[in-house]
């Protein structure tokens, strides 16, 4: 079993950039698929981008296309999510979760882990 451990959310102003992290313990990272996902009260948890494995494919959503990119660094345990140009709509709590199956794709049903969340606050 794994442990996701999400950090680097805070206040941003608009156009700003700001990475996320999320640190695995427990279990080597690299037996994962790895996506971050977001929710605003109110709304659905929201697929941002994904990642497979080895960090060969990615998949991203139209949201953060072009602006968000998703990395991992297995011998660190790590999955990162490079947020650039930031909006005030990008306000979120954002989760990274993580799939025994390897998988990256939009579903939350896919994935059997879950960190506690970081959020992110744009102002404009």
């Amino acid at each position: 079993q794994v442990q996701l451990a999400e950090s680097g959310g805070g206040l941003v102003k608009a156009g700003d950039s700001v990475r996320l992290s999320c640190v695995a313990s427990g279990r080597a990272l690299d037996f994962y698929g790895v996506g971050w996902f977001r929710q605003t009260p109110g709304k659905e948890r929201e697929f941002v981008v994904g990642i497979s494995r080895y960090g060969g494919r990615t998949l991203d959503a139209d949201s953060g296309k072009g602006r968000f990119t998703i990395s991992r660094d297995n011998a660190k345990n790590t999955v990162y999510l490079q947020m650039d140009s930031v909006k005030p709509e990008d306000t979120a709590t954002y989760y990274c979760a993580a799939s025994s199956q390897g998988t990256y794709g939009v579903e939350s049903g896919l994935y059997d882990y879950w960190g506690q969340g970081t959020r992110v606050t744009v102002s404009s």
